[in-house]
């Protein structure tokens, strides 16, 4: 069968043609093997550009394996994550999807509840995979019984600090929040050019593992599936509470961190401006590209909880694979399920920096890797969360709802019950009450 000329992508896009057909497949998708023909169809694949620096190499291998086993050839092109929403829904409009997509995971569910992406939930499960696919990734993109992505990649979000400066200040890893506290507080007595630790207004995902720490929720669902917040229930507000006092209240942060993205409060790291920040296991590898003396620098552990020894589940983020109503769904599962899952998946992760989607790849990581990936390894299997399982998350995220309550507990205008109201007020108009 030709492919569709309607799922052409669109103009604009930086193209990487990968591959020749060698076998025919047509209207027999399902088929794979190929016998030489060529005259199989082409999928078209979009890939958010950045996550693996340099893409090409794996692409080119896995479009010659998935060629050879489907006789189908595969036209990826790469596009930056800022524009892809945009893309995407531009695309919807104008019927001009791509076969199979990396998509964000607050994305699959409204994209699903549209129409736009294939349930894969009964694929999944034919092949055997619902038990072993990193949880929080799975339950991202899946509502209802239906899974509209399939997990691929994963990274979360873990406490990194200067070793060498805990070290040379007798100062202990912290595992707990009282350590925390005090961690930070050494490194004001001992390092008073160094910023302690951050506290950063411009995201969420920081606040988020300590409202989860506290035993708190951003939102609930009743039974019927509406969506209420829960950002100011007492558990939620004591975990704000506690991040936004080393700013407030002990002077851990500074005043430009009330606006702060992940990439600012990195950049302070990496220069030596600050001593611990939050961020992701992919920010490794930038940080050892850029000095590999961050060897002898960096220190890694999970986020510790408020008692000792516990942990505060750190969201766990990533990308899934979805089949956006391919005109060929057993040629897009049989990809999505190579790039996915065994070498290929293992191999993504190991590129890209971040966690494959697999849960026995994951495991397999976290007892192979060194100390600085371990940890957050350790994180995403004990301590991984979700954000709300609902399309209508990802509209209370594009309005900031929490990082403008964040930056107004910081710049003192409102209480942290105050600004946990208003933007749990936010929130539920947003949920439509």
């Amino acid at each position: 069968m030709p492919h569709a000329p309607g799922r052409r992508l669109l103009a604009g896009a930086a193209a990487l043609s990968l591959g020749l057909l060698t076998a025919g497949c047509g209207s027999d998708a399902a088929s794979s093997s190929g016998d030489g023909s060529g005259a199989g169809p082409t999928l078209d694949v979009w890939i958010m550009e950045g996550t693996n620096p340099d893409a090409g190499p794996y692409f080119e291998e896995l479009a010659a394996v998935f060629e050879e086993k489907t006789g189908a050839l595969l036209n990826v092109q790469f596009i930056q994550w800022a524009d892809a929403h945009d893309r995407i829904t531009t695309a919807m409009a104008g019927r001009e999807l791509p076969d199979v997509a990396e998509i964000g995971t607050t994305w699959a569910l409204e994209f699903g509840a549209v129409g736009a992406l294939r349930d894969l939930s009964g694929d999944i499960e034919a092949a055997g995979l619902a038990g072993d696919l990193v949880p929080a990734l799975y339950e991202a993109g899946t509502v209802d019984g239906a899974t509209y992505g399939m997990p691929w990649h994963a990274g979360t979000r873990s406490l990194m600090y200067r070793a060498d400066l805990f070290a040379e200040h007798g100062i202990e890893p912290p595992t707990s929040w009282d350590g925390l506290l005090d961690a930070a507080l050494q490194i004001k007595e001992h390092e008073p050019d160094l910023i302690p630790f951050p506290v950063i207004g411009g995201t969420e995902y920081a606040v988020d593992a300590f409202i989860w720490g506290a035993g708190g929720q951003l939102a609930r669902a009743d039974d019927s599936g509406r969506w209420t917040s829960a950002i100011n229930a007492p558990e939620a507000v004591a975990g704000i509470e506690f991040l936004t006092s080393l700013a407030t209240e002990h002077g851990l942060s500074v005043a430009a961190a009330e606006t702060w993205t992940e990439a600012d409060q990195l950049q302070s790291f990496q220069n030596g401006e600050a001593a611990m920040v939050i961020n992701g296991n992919w920010t490794v590898n930038t940080l050892l590209a850029d000095d590999p003396a961050w060897a002898d620098r960096l220190g890694v552990v999970p986020v510790p909880g408020p008692q000792p020894g516990t942990y505060s589940p750190s969201f766990v983020g990533g990308s899934l694979l979805g089949d956006f109503t391919s005109d060929h769904p057993e040629l897009a599962w049989e990809l999505i399920q190579l790039m996915s899952t065994g070498e290929y998946g293992a191999k993504w992760a190991d590129e890209s920096g971040f966690f494959p989607g697999q849960q026995s790849l994951l495991e397999d990581v976290a007892a192979e890797a060194g100390p600085l990936v371990a940890p957050f390894a350790t994180q995403m299997m004990e301590a991984g969360h979700s954000v709300p399982v609902t399309e209508l998350y990802g509209r209370v995220q594009g309005a900031q709802i929490i990082p403008r309550m964040l930056q107004s507990i910081l710049a003192g205008s409102a209480s942290v019950q105050e600004a946990a109201d208003t933007a749990a007020a936010a929130m539920d108009e947003t949920f439509g009450h």
